[in-house]
Parts: C-alpha cells; structure tokens; sequence
C-alpha cells in the first residue's frame, strides 16, 4: 500500500474508533512525533494513547495528498472537553516503507483561535 493510502486508511479507522485494526498499519520501527509537545511515541505507544484518549468524537479529512513513500492530511477532529464540543485541526504527515507507515509526525491546534493582537488578516488589509 502507498503512503497516501495508508494515510487515508490510518484516518477512517481512527474515525470508526478502530483501534484494534490500527496496529498492522504501523511499521515495526513506527515513529510518531507530536511536534507541538515534543512527545514521541513507538506503534504500541501510540495506538494506545488514541485508544485511551478522553472525549474523542469524529475526524473528518479536509485535504489528503502525496506520492509512493510520503503524504499529509490535514484533518478537522472533534472531541469533547468538559463535556462541550471542541474542535481541532490536524496535519499528519507519514512516511510509509515496505507497505506500512515507518514515520508520522502531527500538528495540532485548536480551532478559532484569535490572530496575535496587531496582526491583520488578508481580508482585513484588502
């Protein structure tokens, strides 16, 4: 399977809350690294956090592009927190070799944040 493949298949499990069908999708030597934490995670490691993961709702994806070793998402997930409704953007690039995705690295941002204050919008200069 190609990596933009794996991806869009990695993201439909994840959806369906899948966990279990998502190990044979990772490399042996899988990587993950969340580079808005630092954190990074082997294949076991990171089924299980997202097995665990409180509140998680939904993950649609937006946009999905790549090639034969590598391809990026960029994802719009939905969760809860204290019991209200969160959103979220994503954007997992991954690697894939020998049919099976070896690197992923994600970021993630909340959703309707405010522009640092002085800073305009394209819409705002026009």
């Amino acid at each position: 399977m190609d990596a933009t493949r794996l991806l869009s298949r990695l993201c439909e499990l994840i959806d369906a809350q899948a966990w279990d069908e998502l190990r044979p999708l990772l490399h042996d030597d899988f990587r993950c690294r969340y580079v808005h934490t630092g954190e990074e995670f082997d294949a076991d490691g990171w089924v299980r956090l997202n097995a665990e993961y409180p509140g998680f709702d939904h993950l649609v994806v937006e946009d999905l592009v790549g090639t034969r070793d590598r391809a990026v998402a960029r994802c719009h997930v939905t969760g809860y927190v204290d019991g209200a409704l969160a959103h979220f953007q994503v954007a997992s690039f991954v690697t894939a070799a020998h049919g099976r995705i070896s690197e992923l690295t994600e970021v993630w941002t909340d959703v309707g944040q405010a522009a640092p204050e002085g800073t305009r919008s394209s819409q705002e200069a026009g």
